[in-house]
């Protein structure tokens, strides 16, 4: 009865962030925000549908290859969208950082700057 309910309450999480991260990939602008949501649905809800399915057809030498299955995964994820942000980084797609409270903070330290440069 418990581990039926953690079974679905793990497959409903991984459902959901499965179906955030989708919606990420479509409507996020850019390569870093949607790499962003890849990586969650990656991360997250791949290890959490997995979990539900261990805890629903039980623990048998099945599950523990699931189990390594998510070792892997929960290792492996992060590094490759580490790798896939550095690569972009160097074939020269920058993320869109600024925003209008930052290049008003810029403004001012360039002002800041050339006040204090000798002449």
């Amino acid at each position: 009865m418990i581990i039926s309910f953690l079974s679905d309450i793990c497959l409903f999480l991984g459902s959901f962030f499965t179906f955030t991260g989708a919606l990420g990939l479509l409507r996020f602008p850019s390569f870093f925000t949607r790499l962003h949501a890849a990586s969650v649905t990656e991360s997250l809800a791949a290890p959490l549908l997995i979990t539900g399915v261990i805890l629903d057809t039980g623990f048998t030498l099945d599950s523990a290859k699931l189990v390594l299955i998510i070792l892997i995964m929960v290792i492996a994820n992060p590094t490759i969208t580490h790798a896939l942000c550095r690569a972009a980084a160097h074939g020269g797609v920058n993320p869109e950082m600024e925003t209008k409270s930052s290049e008003k903070n810029q403004s001012q330290t360039d002002t800041e700057l050339s006040a204090k440069e000798p002449k």
